[in-house]
């Protein structure tokens, strides 16, 4: 069974972010080092389940509470997103910034975790995230599934550093089509590495199994991907 705790981190804005972090058994390393970023709801239930299952892979986990300038331990529900709007607006890039840079720093002092071998995975906001990490941070590679708002990114495509993957959902009605043709096109433009995968019949936020537009198949599959993208590029 995989260690796990909430930690405390000191950010650079001078807050403290809670984060859940997830190892496997102790004796086992050197172990490759994940940041998992959260979706609009919290670093709930599923957020630590992954945390747990990817940590049962080998890897050190940590999920930071990306809320925690406006609140702690949030949990939001899936069927009222209003109550999430009030923490999303608060999430400005510099500090979004500044809270991977905590979780990244947590990581690298890790003693099994060697250096080279840290890579990023988010879902939805926290797909965002993990393509924003990709472009502050010397990883070596980063997953995101139906990353939302990335328009606003787009100038920074070509300060990308690692190999990305990139998950979309064909029957998404909250990411427009032709933004994810978008995000393939600046991407190719910049040389960067990259795969892209779109279910066809797939809705947003299909990995996720506590979620109505759960697709187990989509979800089945894009793990199977995820895993063998993370070994070939981290381990």
């Amino acid at each position: 069974m995989p260690d796990n705790k909430t930690i405390t981190l000191p950010v650079q804005d001078g807050s403290t972010m809670d984060a859940y972090v997830s190892s496997p058994p102790r004796g086992q390393g050197p172990c490759p080092g994940l940041l998992l970023f959260q979706e609009a709801f919290g670093v709930n239930h599923h957020i630590r389940s992954l945390a747990d299952r990817l940590a049962g892979l080998g890897y050190v986990v940590i999920a930071p509470e990306l809320f925690h300038r406006t609140t702690r331990g949030f949990e939001g529900s899936y069927t009222d997103f209003a109550a999430v709007q009030p923490h999303l607006r608060a999430l400005e890039t510099p500090l979004l910034e500044a809270d991977i840079r905590a979780s990244y720093e947590w990581l690298r002092q890790q003693e099994k975790v060697p250096e080279n071998a840290i890579g990023s995975i988010g879902f939805c906001m926290g797909g965002r995230v993990s393509l924003l990490a990709n472009m502050i941070l010397p990883i070596c590679a980063a997953v995101s599934y139906y990353a939302g708002n990335l328009p606003s990114l787009f100038s920074r495509i070509p300060e990308l550093h690692a190999p990305q993957l990139l998950y979309w959902g064909g029957l998404d009605t909250h990411i427009p089509t032709e933004t994810v043709r978008q995000v393939a096109d600046r991407l190719r433009e910049a040389g960067k590495e990259y795969t892209e995968v779109v279910f066809s019949s797939a809705q947003h936020g299909f990995a996720c199994d506590e979620r109505a537009s759960y697709h187990a198949g989509a979800a089945r599959q894009s793990w199977a991907m995820t895993e063998a993208f993370l070994q070939t590029h981290l381990k």
